[in-house]
């Protein structure tokens, strides 16, 4: 398998457009992660079966979040995506989340070539106010079972704001390598 942060870059990022790696498929109650020391993926943990995750979960090469991890990515798809699959993927905005006390960003994109869809979501107004409700749910609660409170919606925000935070995480990427 290849090392996603050595054989990808970010992407075209000031123009909307991302690589995107997936670590977790919609659907699924597995967290798997990458493991950039060994560059492959490993399983954290089983979820419960009752938070299976809503949308396809992965991560953006090149960047590094406050959490210590890759800028992480919900990738909107009426189908989940295999582990380690990477796309292109449009920006719509981001998910400003807390995380066991530190900011655990979660940029939403689309796959860029959506014929399904006629590239029909260009924002987070298409996904419309009942998918950012079940994201919320999601995010403030799948860890309620084994630590309850340790996770925090903060809000949604727009691409610009979308493009702030891969800037700053490429920055610290870049500060770190």
């Amino acid at each position: 398998m290849a090392d996603y942060n050595k054989v990808l870059e970010v992407g075209d990022w000031q123009n909307g457009l991302v690589n995107a790696v997936i670590d977790i498929p919609m659907g699924s109650i597995l967290k798997i992660e990458w493991d950039r020391d060994r560059a492959c993926f490993t399983l954290d943990r089983v979820e419960p079966s009752i938070y299976p995750k809503p949308v396809n979960y992965g991560f953006i090469p090149q960047t590094l979040d406050a959490d210590g991890d890759e800028l992480d990515v919900l990738v909107v798809c009426s189908q989940p995506i295999p582990t380690g699959t990477w796309l292109a993927a449009k920006v719509v905005g981001v998910f400003n989340f807390e995380d066991d006390g530190d900011m655990d960003y979660k940029i939403v994109c689309v796959p860029a070539d959506d014929r399904d869809s006629g590239d029909s979501v260009n924002s987070l107004d298409d996904l419309g106010k009942r998918w950012q409700q079940k994201i919320e749910e999601h995010f403030a609660h799948y860890k309620d079972l084994k630590k309850p409170g340790t996770t925090k919606v903060l809000g949604w925000g727009g691409i610009d704001d979308a493009k702030n935070v891969i800037k700053d995480c490429i920055d610290r990427y870049t500060a770190g390598a």
